[in-house]
Order: structure tokens, then sequence, then C-alpha cells
């Protein structure tokens, strides 16, 4: 029986690559379905443009993660063909009611309405079969992938405190300032009249106006009209001439006027906060999430690796 089945499945491999292969190249066999290079094309399309904005002017990593995107395209479409089989093998069945619905469900979602739809279709090379067959599989595989990973998964107090403790560093607070600033901006790269500003708006300060106060009058920053307020910050945040300074000023004290090019920068430090871990209450949450997504690709790798020793897979 098993000679008979493994003839049955080499015949109709042959059949399916000498189909595929007049219009081109098959890339993977499951049982005796054939996936060819214009599927795994048409699969990755969607993220071509977005890797060729983003790897604009650098040809050789284009076609570097290009290749990795088909790659891992091709792997999405196996695993969809196992699942597929196994839905059918295993005895499962989808009313063609249910496809009806879940096809004018997708109509109305991404396309409006019918007539865009087959005008979507025929400039894809498309007809309503395929598109409805697509429709079909895709439930198929998101509702058995459901069904065998997003099951109930517990995290355990003692898994949340354990990851806390071995990933530290991403939990950290930087130090921090409370910071006040007045932007001033230059009206050419010779003007010396803005510079001579700071300095006055700095002696009135001195003589007892207030920080806030000037900010709301001078200030052509976006925080003008909040004193100048930026509220805590981190190291980060400010360009590096700029922490240099807000990071050794004394607490109350007003900066020298910073001169960064086109523009002149007076500060003030209200408050002051050391680096320090974040408490665990306020990344159990993000922890939690963490730990079941890990949990649930662990499922989802055993579930296809066991779906993958009952199935015929071949890869060219």
């Amino acid at each position: 029986m098993k000679v008979f089945r493994f003839i049955l499945v080499l015949a109709l491999f042959a059949a399916a690559c000498t189909q595929a292969e007049v219009a081109d190249g098959v890339k993977a066999v499951v049982n005796d379905r054939a996936i060819t290079f214009a599927e795994v094309e048409d699969y990755t399309r969607p993220a071509v443009e977005s890797l060729r904005r983003q790897y604009a002017g650098q040809p050789d990593l284009f076609q570097q993660k290009l290749n990795e995107t088909l790659n891992d395209s091709l792997d999405q479409l196996v695993e969809r063909q196992i699942i597929l089989h196994s839905f059918d093998t295993e005895g499962y069945k989808l009313p063609d009611s249910v496809i009806d619905g879940l096809v004018q469900d997708r109509i109305r979602e991404r396309f409006g309405d019918r007539v865009t739809l087959m005008k979507t279709l025929q400039a894809q090379g498309l007809t309503l079969e395929q598109f409805r067959k697509q429709v079909r599989e895709q439930y198929i595989e998101s509702a058995l992938r459901n069904q065998n990973v997003q099951r109930e998964i517990i995290i355990s107090p003692y898994k949340v405190q354990t990851y806390y403790e071995a990933n530290a560093d991403k939990f950290k607070l930087d130090e921090q300032v409370k910071l006040r600033m007045i932007v001033l901006t230059k009206s050419s790269a010779d003007d010396t009249n803005t510079i001579k500003l700071a300095r006055e708006i700095q002696a009135k300060i001195k003589e007892g106006a207030t920080f806030t106060e000037m900010a709301g009058v001078y200030s052509q920053g976006s925080q003008q009209h909040q004193g100048g307020d930026w509220g805590w910050v981190e190291r980060s945040v400010l360009r590096k001439d700029l922490a240099d300074v807000a990071f050794t000023l004394p607490i109350g004290q007003v900066s020298e006027p910073i001169d960064a090019g086109d523009t002149i920068y007076l500060m003030q430090v209200e408050e002051k906060k050391a680096a320090a871990a974040k408490p665990l209450a306020s990344v159990r949450e993000e922890i939690e999430k963490t730990l079941r997504t890990q949990q649930q690709a662990k499922l989802q790798k055993q579930w296809i690796d066991g779906l993958k020793k009952k199935t015929f897979i071949r890869y060219f």
C-alpha cells in the first residue's frame, strides 16, 4: 500500500510539474499540489514596493532582502497547503453558504461593490472563481491556526518575574530632566541680534522674571504657549549639544545662550531623575504579552512540524 501511495504521489507530482513548468518553474510540491514561482511572486508582490522604497539606491541589499522575502513567502505557501491538506484529510467541511458569506464580506471590506471587485480581478488576471478559492483557503488556514495555536495560555507570575530579571536592560529608565526651553530663530547666518536678545532675556530672568513668563513672550518654539515646558525628557530626545548642557545644568539655573547655528536656545532644568528600572507592575502586561506570543509561536511550530511529518514535501 505504501509503495502504491508513493508511486501515485510521484505520478501526480510529475503531472503537476509538467503543467506548471509550461507557465513557470515549480518551487515546491506539497502532496499532489505544485507551488509555482508565479504564485510566490504574487504572494510577495505587496511587500516588493515597500522593499524597493526602503532600499532605493542599494541594489545589492534590495536583491538580498527580496530573496529573503521570496523564500519566506514560499514557506508560508507551503504551510498553507499543509494546513489545507490537513483540513481535507481530517474530515472538516466548509459549506458553500459560508464561503458565499465570506466572499460578500470581503467585497464590502476591500472593494465596496462587485463592479470594483471585477475590475480589480481583471487587472490582476484573476477570475471570480479563483478569488473565491483564495477566500476559502485563507479562511481555512486562519481557522485551523486559531484552533490549534490560539488556545488559552496561562502565564504564571514566576515566568513574568524571571523574564523581568533576565531582561533588565529592556526595562531601564534613562536619566531624565524636567526641562523648559526658550527657542529663538536667527534671521540669517550673520545675525547677531538674536544672541543679544537671548542675553537680555537671561538678564531679565536673573533680575526676577520667571522663565515661564519669558518663554511665553519670546520663544518661537512649539511649546511657547506652555511656557517653554518640554516636560520630562531623556537624553536621547535631545540633540547632543543640547543634551550635554541640559544634563549638567544645576536645577533652577538658566543656561548660557546655546548657539546651534540657525537657532539660539536658553534652558532651565526644574527637576532631575536618576536612571532607574521600571517597576515590574508597570511592565507586567507587556511581559505577559511577549511571553504569550512566544508560547503561541512555539505551539504553532510544534503543530506545523507534526503536519509536515505526515506530508510529502519537496523543494526545487
